[in-house]
Order: C-alpha cells, then sequence, then structure tokens
C-alpha cells in the first residue's frame, strides 16, 4: 500500500498527525497482557457521568456501558415521543483518503459509493469471500477523496484487519483508526431539531438524512450525522474524547429541557428491533449473506466487482436457504428472547435472533432465519418459551410505524 501525504484540508492526515505516538503505543500495550488474561471492559469517556447520573453499567460488546438510566420503557418512549440521548463513543469511526479511495471502498463495500455526493452518506455492507457480513455500517463522503465509515464496537479490530488485507500495492490510499480519539453521541427523537438548535445555535444547519456536515475546531474535527438506529428523526454527532463531557452535559441538559431524558443501551435495542433494524452479531454473521438478511437493496450486484459478489450471484441464482422473517407473538406471551427455538408445522427450524417485548405496541417481537415457506407474511410461527409454544405470525418490517398526524 503507497501511503499518500494528505492535502492539508483532509481530515485523516490531521489524525495522523496528532496521534501517530498514541497509535503506535496501542499494539504494544495490547500484547503485554497475558493471552490468558480476559480483556477488561472498555470505557467510554462519559463511563463517570453515566455512573454520577446513576446509570446500570452493564458489558456490551467488550465495553461497560449504561444500558438504563431511569427505565427502559420510559426511555424508549421518551425517544418515540420527545428525544433521547445514547453515548455511543463505542462505536468505530475509519477515515479513508486519498486519490483511490472511492475505487478501494466501492471495491470492498456492497453498495455504490460512487453514487455519493461530498456530504452524503449510505447505509452498506462489508463481507467476506463468501458474501457473508463481517459488518454493517454507514459509510459518509466527506470530499471528493476522503471517506468516514463509522463502524460496529464489536467489529472495529475485524473490520480494521479485513480492510488492510483488501489493499494492493498500487491503492493509493490512506487509512486512519479513529476509533480511540473520538467520542460519539446519538440524539434521537421528534424534538432533535429543538435540541440541536439550543445546544449548536438557530444558526447551525440541521444534518438531514444520511448527510453529514464536519466542522473543524480547536481542538480537532467535529462530525454531525443525519443518522441513527431508532426509526426516528435525529442527528449522530463525533467530536474529539476529550471535549466529550462538555457536550454530554449541555446536550443532557436541552434533552431534558425538551421533555427528554439519557438513554440507555436497553431503549436502543428495543427502538432498533421495532423498526426491523439488525443487529451485528445476532441477525448479521459471517454465515449468512445480506440477501438472506433481507438486505439486497443495499447491495448493488450491478456495479461491478466487490467482495463477496461472485457467492451472492451464485446464492441468488441458486435460491437463498434461508431468510431472515419478522414475527410478532399473538395471544398473550411473554416476550421472545435470542436463541429461543421457533417451530414451524410442528418441526423446530430455528431460533430466536432478536427479540424483546415491544414498548409502543405492546407485544412481543423478534426476527429469525426460517426456510423460505415458513418465511411468508401471515405464516404462523411457534415460539419456545421455558417449554412452551406460543403463537406468533410472520409480519411485514418494520413492526411500529409513526401515527399519522
Amino acid at each position: 500500500m503507497e501511503r499518500i501525504r494528505g492535502a492539508a484540508n483532509d481530515i485523516a492526515s490531521l489524525i495522523f498527525a496528532q496521534n501517530a505516538v498514541r497509535i503506535d503505543k496501542v499494539p504494544a500495550l495490547h500484547n503485554m497482557r497475558a493471552v490468558s488474561d480476559p480483556a477488561p471492559l472498555r470505557r467510554t469517556p462519559l463511563h463517570a457521568v453515566h455512573v454520577e447520573m446513576g446509570a446500570r453499567m452493564v458489558p456490551f460488546a467488550g465495553w461497560d456501558m449504561p444500558v438504563q438510566y431511569t427505565g427502559i420503557v420510559d426511555e424508549h418512549k421518551a425517544v418515540r415521543q420527545s428525544v433521547g440521548v445514547f453515548d455511543i463513543s463505542h462505536m468505530g469511526q475509519f477515515i479513508v483518503s486519498g486519490p483511490g479511495a472511492e475505487a478501494f471502498l466501492n471495491r470492498v463495500l456492497t453498495n455504490n459509493i460512487t453514487k455519493l455526493q461530498p456530504g452524503q452518506g449510505q447505509y452498506t455492507l462489508l463481507l467476506n469471500g463468501l458474501g457473508g457480513v463481517i459488518d454493517d455500517l454507514i459509510a459518509y463522503r466527506t470530499s471528493e477523496r476522503e471517506f468516514y465509515l463509522v463502524v460496529n464496537a464489536s467489529r472495529i479490530d475485524a473490520d480494521w484487519a479485513h480492510l488492510e488485507t483488501q489493499l494492493n500495492k498500487d491503492d493509493q490510499v490512506m487509512m486512519a483508526n479513529a476509533s480511540d480519539f473520538t467520542a460519539g453521541l446519538a440524539i434521537q427523537g421528534p424534538k432533535a431539531r429543538e435540541v440541536a438548535a439550543a445546544v449548536f445555535g438557530n444558526g447551525t444547519s440541521f444534518p438531514e438524512h444520511n448527510t453529514i456536515l464536519v466542522t473543524m475546531t480547536d481542538n480537532g474535527p467535529m462530525w454531525l450525522c443525519g443518522t441513527g438506529y431508532t426509526g426516528e428523526e435525529g442527528f449522530e454527532f463525533f467530536m474529539p474524547m476529550e471535549s466529550a463531557e462538555g457536550w454530554f452535559r449541555k446536550i443532557v441538559d436541552a434533552v431534558k429541557a425538551a421533555g427528554g431524558m439519557p438513554c440507555g443501551l436497553g431503549a436502543r435495542d428495543t427502538l432498533r428491533l421495532e423498526m426491523g433494524y439488525p443487529l451485528n452479531g445476532n441477525d448479521l454473521s459471517e454465515g449468512r449473506t445480506p440477501l438472506q438478511a433481507g438486505l439486497g437493496f443495499f447491495v448493488d450486484l450491478d456495479k461491478g466487482d466487490f467482495t463477496g459478489r461472485e457467492a451472492l450471484v451464485a446464492q441468488k441464482a441458486a435460491g437463498l436457504p434461508d431468510k431472515l422473517a419478522a414475527f410478532r407473538m399473538t395471544g398473550a406471551a411473554p416476550p421472545p428472547r435470542p436463541h429461543y427455538p421457533v417451530a414451524f408445522d410442528g418441526l423446530i427450524i430455528g431460533e430466536v435472533c432478536s427479540g424483546t417485548q415491544s414498548p409502543s405496541l405492546g407485544a412481543g417481537i423478534g426476527m429469525a432465519y426460517v426456510p423460505l415457506s415458513a418465511a411468508t407474511i401471515g405464516s404462523t410461527l411457534e415460539i419456545e418459551i421455558r417449554g412452551r409454544r406460543f403463537p406468533a405470525e410472520v409480519v411485514k418490517k418494520p413492526f411500529y410505524r409513526k401515527p399519522a398526524v
């Protein structure tokens, strides 16, 4: 790989220059740990603030994260009805730049990144050679030659390693892993614009859906992204980790003034599942393709070759072995949970990937990979819960739709 010296306005160059010492030291720190020692849970820059605010902390993807503050249902409803703020500092951020950045990313991601104009983003996937999902992510184009990738916390190392293996010696690409030097917040809900105006001022542009605004400050770059994981209007805000606490406290104050509250991973999970959004490690894995996961819309088989394309073409021609189906419990039943057996016509055909009690719908919902014969909308499934089977119906995603105004 040829490492290109970026132009002065390329943020990747700034990340390398400002963090070169810390980047060099990270592998050495990891190598000092005994192989048999369990890795300690990582903490976001906001960990102490979460504890101060009374959050219940739990392990998640190798991090000590807040699962709730006041309660999952209350936090869920706050996002649906007003606004909430989540700590997403555990998410990873990669910056890919250089003359060859566009061609390289289009070769390793499923969506067509050439369609992005500066300031635009898209949902896309990173696949292995067999078409299995390494990660699902958001890719933003921040300039003609630079891209900003937001990846899942549990997949940062795997994603980075995979991208490095995909680089050719002639690729004119520079990559920077900014994950250890940034923090992130997600402001989600109908009053997200109100919060943005209170925090950044009425003159600040609100990032529309799938757009990104990049601002340079004395502390470094900040990214405002018009995306989220809840199905509500909102934005994700990434900043240098040193400034995270100040921004978080200011945003929490604005959120509370708007009738909302800080939220934990519990509400984030119920919100995303109501929308039918997949969770990597539950609904997505390297053992199944995006076609099986129902994400074919984000796979452009006509754009040219990319990693995993050949396997997807072959699978599409042969027919899918199974499909990720959404189901809703019918009648009184305990909530479905991951790994509960799923039956069809009396036979066990799979297991629940994601499942919960929907606070918005008052019913159990979930997703499971099932044979195509059982994936038809209206099909009756049975979810085995503590030795008993409860009926469920295959439904169309999303489970939750906003009430008509």
